[in-house]
């Protein structure tokens, strides 16, 4: 038999659907404001029932980002001042700096020990304070623009046009990040393929966290909330499977190419 533990609870995956619901609608109405010179952003406008519209819809995901952003705030001090709950494991340490270098060193075939991860590995962790970072230049920078009679009255003109460079190329940089770092670990790696499921359940089965948290299960292990028979994971089936690898590695490199090619000023056209 095999255990169950769980990862998120309700509130976690709450706030989580909350951001990806929110962005990629911000993603969808945001391009064709950005590129509005280009062709496909007019159709695109279209389809969104014309700009005001689309404007309209790219402010309301704002305000959903902005609730969820609010909730995860609320949500942390709720456990730190009610119940006297503090974790630390979202801090960056000095392990995850060696847990990088293991990492590469393991991915190169140098070394047949992989690094073992915590409750959160450095890739966890950078999605985590990325977003921290992404939200407060987004919605500073956002709120500016939404209401510039009243930002004109506390800041001078060429902050509020730093503001509307700033909030475009977060967002360049917020959307490279999602679709090429977190989507890659969570969807397109090999050991995940085609999604991991904790965004929906919540919950990781015994082999998931000793291939993922090995040191959070030896240590201290989460409150096991049920159990499985034990079947061949598809972690193990995915390592054996190269020809399966390699075509998700092809499909995922199509799809990042024409992604530069389309949005990125980087003189691939």
């Amino acid at each position: 038999m095999g255990n169950i533990y769980q990862r998120w609870n309700i509130h976690h995956r709450l706030q989580h659907i909350l951001l990806f619901v929110s962005f990629f609608i911000l993603t969808l109405t945001g391009l064709p404001i950005k590129y509005a010179y280009s062709g496909w952003a007019v159709r695109a406008t279209s389809i969104f029932g014309g700009f005001d519209t689309m404007l309209l819809i790219h402010k309301v995901a704002a305000a959903i980002m902005i609730i969820s952003a609010i909730y995860h705030l609320g949500y942390l001090l709720y456990c730190w001042l009610v119940k006297k709950q503090i974790s630390t494991a979202t801090l960056p340490t000095w392990k995850d700096v060696t847990d990088l270098l293991d990492h590469i060193v393991y991915c190169f075939g140098f070394t047949k020990e992989d690094a073992k991860f915590d409750r959160y590995s450095y890739k966890e962790k950078f999605d985590y304070w990325a977003v921290f970072w992404g939200i407060a230049i987004m919605v500073g920078s956002g709120l500016m623009m939404w209401f510039p009679h009243i930002t004109a009255e506390f800041v001078p003109r060429w902050i509020m046009d730093c503001a509307q460079v700033a909030h475009s190329d977060e967002a360049m940089l917020a959307i490279m990040a999602v679709f090429v770092w977190h989507f890659y670990n969570a969807h397109f790696s090999p050991l995940v393929f085609p999604m991991s499921l904790v965004w929906l359940k919540g919950n990781l089965n015994q082999e998931e966290m000793e291939e993922f948290h090995p040191l959070e299960l030896e240590k201290k292990a989460p409150p096991v909330i049920g159990s499985t028979a034990a079947v061949e994971g598809k972690t193990s089936s995915f390592r054996s499977n190269p020809y399966l690898i390699i075509l998700q590695m092809v499909v995922y490199a199509a799809i990042l190419i024409w992604f530069l090619r389309s949005f990125l000023p980087l003189g691939l056209m």
